[in-house]
């Protein structure tokens, strides 16, 4: 569909700056709002997924040089982002898979409520404090991966809570979010290039644009803000993306 960059670039900036400063929101906001404006989701989620691929990479770049993070391969940062990358294969396999043969009403729903779920998850997990687990973040990092490939959204706000959740600072589970959000937007390209050779990218330059240069602010920006009302905040939003999402298509 005919669309102006006016309108996509600053709402790509903005989602993208909210999701490297609290390791959600990107996809998550960005893929409803998308289609409300009338996108079909095959013409979204890759675009949502590569344009990820550069600003998740990016943002952890950022995030390790301010020292939000430390993402060397032998720090326990290091150690969970390579391993949420490993099951990321898994769920991003399993849900490329599917998004290309469901129909495009039924893949909207199924968007609309894992949005919705995310939503109701981060409100009722903001109080928790389990202890940590590598069990629990590999199940973690791979539902999460299993919604990004679904639905370009959903992986910020499970692996992010789950990480906080299991003992991990915010500042280090952003970073390790971003990292291991990167690599599993690259298995989500990789995988609708080869199994969808004619997919719409359209979408995705325009994508860029907006959100790359948001990435080094939110780096800078993690140092000072006020984390439990911004999350509250997305939470929230989240709840009324996905809601309007799944009234577009049932109403």
């Amino acid at each position: 569909m005919a669309f102006s960059p006016i309108l996509i670039v600053p709402l790509a900036f903005v989602c993208e700056f909210v999701d490297s400063s609290l390791g959600m929101g990107y996809g998550t906001a960005l893929t409803p709002l998308l289609l409300l404006l009338g996108f079909e989701p095959l013409e979204v989620v890759p675009a949502v997924l590569l344009s990820e691929l550069f600003t998740g990479l990016t943002a952890a770049l950022f995030h390790h040089r301010v020292k939000n993070v430390d993402l060397r391969p032998s720090s326990p940062e290091g150690k969970v982002g390579l391993m949420l990358s490993g099951f990321a294969v898994v769920g991003t396999l399993v849900s490329v898979v599917l998004a290309v043969k469901l129909p495009a009403d039924v893949l909207k729903v199924c968007i609309g409520v894992i949005v919705l779920s995310m939503g109701v998850y981060l409100l009722a997990n903001s109080r928790r404090t389990p202890r940590f687990s590598w069990r629990r973040i590999a199940i973690v990092g791979t539902i999460a991966s299993f919604n990004k490939g679904m639905s370009g959204g959903g992986y910020g706000p499970l692996v992010t809570g789950g990480q906080m959740v299991s003992g991990i600072s915010v500042k280090s589970a952003v970073g390790v979010t971003s990292l291991s959000e990167g690599v599993t937007c690259l298995v989500g390209v990789l995988l609708y290039c080869a199994l969808r050779p004619g997919t719409d990218w359209g979408l995705a330059p325009w994508l860029m644009c907006g959100a790359l240069p948001s990435v080094p602010f939110a780096a800078y920006t993690l140092k000072w803000i006020p984390e439990r009302k911004a999350r509250l905040a997305v939470a929230c939003a989240v709840l009324l993306l996905g809601g309007l999402t799944l009234s577009k298509v049932l109403l």
